[in-house]
């Protein structure tokens, strides 16, 4: 055997999602259950269409704050005691907001799973929202959104969004709103908020793990059985605005920087959009992997970074396509020309058939290790619920995934990365990088101080 040669990719292994058992109760309530691994773990996820495009501009945050401030207790049990609740059966809890959804889960033993259901049902139907307790998330919100003011791969995110999509659209701020928005809120804001869009007909409850799919539906009846509907609200889709042709560069000054953070994209294409699957294959190969176009550019030919990705953010209104990385500032113009170069040449060409080989044989391979625990197969699960996706979609995802073509990679890189509508954005020092990005290619300059951070 010759160690020089590396050894072939092995078969394909079979895998199969599980059956999927859905019920619909009552209320409204979406119920999908299935049995999945064998280490008697179960997570149950209630998945809310409350997102953060729900919330008004001067509201920003609310809705992660509120997310955040539901293990404050219930009208019945206090902070304390629910944390005593949850301790005593090894329960885990997290909750998670972004633009389309909440995202409520509790993991536990199987055996302690008709114990910690009710819990998780009594946290989001009857959230307390104590005042002192409230007031507590409510600073740790606020110094989190400070602390983004001192970061610059924050800063670089939050002003590329602001740029591309404008004061206008909800997309255009930070997720969890910034310190004046979220300074603003109050315990009511959060009892408003559940009480407009916490409800069985805006949700769905996702258990998986090792329990009858029958025996956990039962549960979920008997916990969420008295939960009420709400108003049917909004849609929860951002209204994006239409992006028109041109680029730009826009500079945040931080003096002294000795580093560039930089961000190059534009608005891109909603979550349910019909090439979906050949347009991720096409983005691992321009920057979606560490052998990508991008990577291999920019770091392993010129070494000017350590890593660069590339992403079609997955929402149910069209959301960003960027690339990032971070750089030397003296090598800021020429890192920015070469990404606008491979942008060009791949939206103008598309990958290699080797490239889409490599992409194809990388996503089917791994996709079943994002598969493997009961919270992996719940969350993907409630994103069948969040984009409306059909109930079959992952049981073919790796078969369409293989099919994809060279020719259809290459058009869906053509009709959804757009060169000349690229929107850059670069956090360093603006005397030093300035100057070089003038004749990069990617647009006129723009300058803009940096306010002071506030404690």
């Amino acid at each position: 055997m010759d160690r020089r040669i590396p050894p072939a990719p092995g078969t394909i292994r079979p895998w199969a999602l599980p059956p999927i058992r859905r019920a619909r109760l009552e209320s409204g309530l979406d119920v999908r259950t299935v049995r999945a691994g064998s280490a008697s773990l179960v997570t149950a996820m209630v998945v809310l269409r409350a997102g953060e495009s729900e919330t008004p501009p001067d509201r920003a945050g609310l809705a992660v704050l509120t997310a955040k401030a539901l293990e404050g207790g219930t009208r019945r049990l206090t902070s304390r005691a629910l944390a005593e609740r949850l301790e005593r059966i090894g329960a885990g809890f997290g909750a998670a907001t972004g633009w389309d959804s909440t995202t409520v889960a509790l993991s536990c033993m199987a055996e302690h799973f008709g114990e910690a259901l009710p819990l998780l049902a009594e946290m989001v139907a009857s959230p307390s929202f104590e005042v002192a307790e409230f007031e507590r998330y409510r600073a740790a919100r606020m110094a989190t959104a400070v602390q983004r003011r001192m970061d610059p791969a924050a800063l670089a995110a939050d002003h590329h969004a602001r740029f591309v999509y404008g004061a206008g659209c909800a997309y255009g701020r930070p997720l969890g709103g910034d310190r004046e928005t979220v300074g603003a809120l109050a315990a009511d804001d959060a009892h408003d908020f559940v009480a407009a869009r916490y409800g069985a007909n805006r949700a769905a409850v996702v258990v998986a793990g090792d329990l009858d799919p029958d025996e956990a539906a039962a549960v979920v009846e008997a916990g969420f059985g008295g939960w009420g509907a709400v108003g049917k609200g909004g849609t929860g889709e951002a209204a994006v605005p239409r992006q028109e042709p041109g680029r730009s560069v826009h500079v945040v000054h931080r003096p002294g920087s000795v580093q560039s953070e930089i961000r190059i994209g534009h608005i891109g294409v909603a979550r349910t959009v019909e090439d979906h699957i050949p347009l991720t294959v096409a983005n691992l190969a321009l920057g979606g992997s560490f052998s990508s176009r991008l990577n291999l550019n920019l770091r392993e030919e010129h070494g000017f970074t350590y890593g660069v990705r590339s992403s079609f953010a997955a929402r149910r209104s069209a959301g960003p396509f960027h690339i990032s990385t971070s750089v030397e500032s003296r090598v800021t113009a020429d890192a920015v020309q070469e990404i606008v170069g491979e942008i060009e040449a791949f939206a103008a060409d598309g990958p290699t058939p080797d490239e889409v080989a490599a992409a194809r044989s990388y996503l089917a391979g791994v996709f079943p290790l994002r598969m493997e625990t009961p919270g992996q197969i719940a969350s993907r699960i409630g994103g069948l619920f969040v984009f409306d996706l059909p109930g079959d979609y992952y049981r073919t995802w790796r078969d369409r995934v293989r099919e994809v073509t060279p020719e259809a990679a290459a058009a869906a890189a053509g009709r959804h990365i757009r060169p000349d509508a690229l929107c850059t954005v670069v956090v360093g020092d603006a005397e030093a990088v300035a100057p070089g990005l003038e004749g990069a290619g990617a647009g006129p300059v723009r300058i803009h101080e940096l306010e002071p951070a506030q404690s």
